[in-house]
């Protein structure tokens, strides 16, 4: 019986800043841009990313997994400090932000590239219970409607957030406020 290999701390910080850098990269200039950009913008060189990235796809995959994680993660931070109807709020609008930035999101999700299959069932299993337990604790406050499921919800918000010609940049954060204050009571 093995016991899993401990990640060396220089590899686990290149391997963080790759994720950080690929994803201002990524925000700005969108999933297709060149890896040697991420490479410069995390201070480290090109075979390092290939060494913790072998293909594009997958580090486009990790950078859309660990950001999931921070929105998802950031449900029960806010629960904590906020009451119900505000966090479900601020929540939401980290979701936005999340879907505002994802620059070639979608057409890396339909590309047939089989490193992002299992990103949408990813998505899912992170969000639903982070928007569920947000949601269930504003209904049990009284605060917003008990009639609407968080899946709707997620929906919702991510088809308010689908670029749009001629839409300004602030539109999705708007449409979503517009959709809250249709939930609460």
């Amino acid at each position: 019986m093995s016991t899993p290999r401990r990640v060396r701390a220089d590899a686990r910080r290149n391997s963080d800043a790759l994720l950080e850098a690929a994803t201002e990269v990524f925000a700005t200039a969108g999933v297709d841009a060149p890896v040697r950009d991420v490479a410069a913008r995390a201070g480290v060189g090109v075979g390092t990313v290939y060494r913790h990235y072998p293909k594009r796809s997958d580090l486009v995959a990790a950078v859309f997994r660990h950001q999931v994680d921070a929105c998802a993660d950031a449900a029960p931070v806010l629960a904590a400090s906020h009451p119900p109807a505000e966090a479900l709020d601020r929540w939401l609008a980290r979701f936005v932000e999340f879907l505002a930035t994802k620059r070639g999101l979608a057409a890396a999700l339909h590309s047939g590239d089989p490193a992002f299959d299992a990103l949408p069932a990813y998505f899912d299993a992170r969000f639903r219970p982070a928007l569920t337990s947000l949601l269930e604790a504003a209904v049990a406050a009284g605060e917003v409607r008990d009639d609407v499921p968080a899946v709707d919800l997620l929906h919702a918000v991510a088809h308010l957030c689908l670029p749009a010609e001629g839409v300004l940049p602030d539109h999705a954060r708007r449409m979503t406020g517009l959709l809250v204050d249709g939930l609460r009571l």
